[in-house]
């Protein structure tokens, strides 16, 4: 089996700055760099380095060649990804020193994904892949009732956060991503407890206090494991892409949510995005280790 990701590309703007900024607060900044991002990108290299055999499908522009050099490094086909006029997608992030962010981004090439080039890899898709979704990138609903009707797992991350895209495209979600605060606001706009959504199940991440997933078969609670962050950007992704690859190799709930809380963990540890994200050696070496 396989996961295909449609998903976003980005270019990260790290800056490290001694507080998050104020509203119209102009701050120095301790350091800079760059760095391979996007949701799509840091969930694709996250699944890659967990095992899993994966697509990226998705836009550049002509500037981000060396993006998806990155991503091809970590292993990721990009058979499915297009080189358009718009420019790359990025995100301007800044780092506290209790490793919490702030973040910016710009769509760009992200959303420049036609329904030509998602039906195109969709048709290569197989009953039993599974493929990863965000609200970084145009065409989710389409993409999500395309993969719905080929048999493959749904796995859509709701954020950034706006709940008519998740009318959009949830009756075609296997399992639905969200952290606390978007779930509480998803719960207040449609009116219905998470339990009771369209879905096979409902995971809440909820940072430092680990995880849940909601399903019929009962809840499945997975706590964070104890280490100092240095940069949480991407946590969540790491989460899902390293949850999707432990799924795809027919890991259970349980053992599933452990492997990503596990790789979250590590993956917080490390400065950068998508290429903090760990192997699945480093993971089942510190869950031995947790005991």
């Amino acid at each position: 089996m396989a996961i295909w990701n449609i998903g976003s590309i980005n270019i990260d703007h790290v800056y490290r700055v001694p507080h998050l900024p104020r509203p119209g607060e102009t701050l120095a900044a301790d350091s800079y760099a760059t760095g391979l991002g996007g949701k799509g990108a840091n969930q694709s290299v996250a699944a890659a380095r967990a095992g899993a055999r994966v697509h990226m499908v998705g836009a550049v522009g002509t500037e981000g060649g060396w993006a998806l050099r990155k991503l091809g490094g970590f292993g990721v086909d990009l058979a499915h990804v297009a080189e358009v006029s718009a420019a790359t997608g990025h995100a301007i992030i800044n780092v506290d020193p209790a490793a919490e962010n702030a973040i910016v981004i710009h769509a760009g090439a992200n959303a420049a994904l036609t329904e030509a080039q998602v039906g195109a890899a969709v048709a290569q898709m197989a009953p039993g892949d599974t493929i990863l979704l965000q609200n970084e990138t145009n065409l989710q609903p389409e993409a999500a009732r395309m993969a719905r009707a080929r048999g493959l797992r749904v796995i859509y991350s709701a954020a950034p956060f706006d709940v008519d895209a998740v009318r959009a495209v949830l009756a075609h979600v296997t399992l639905l991503v969200m952290n606390e605060g978007e779930a509480a606001a998803l719960v207040a706009a449609l009116g219905q407890p998470l339990d009771a959504l369209p879905v096979d199940g409902v995971i809440v991440t909820k940072g430092a206090r680990g995880a849940e997933w909601i399903a019929p078969a009962g809840t499945v609670v997975q706590p964070s494991f104890r280490v100092t962050p240095v940069d949480t950007t991407g946590a969540g992704d790491c989460f899902i892409g390293s949850l999707a690859a432990a799924l795809d190799r027919g890991e259970d709930r349980a053992a599933a949510m452990r492997y990503a809380a596990g790789a979250a963990a590590l993956q917080v540890t490390r400065p950068g995005a998508a290429d903090a994200m760990p192997t699945r050696a480093e993971v089942e070496a510190f869950l031995t280790r947790q005991g």
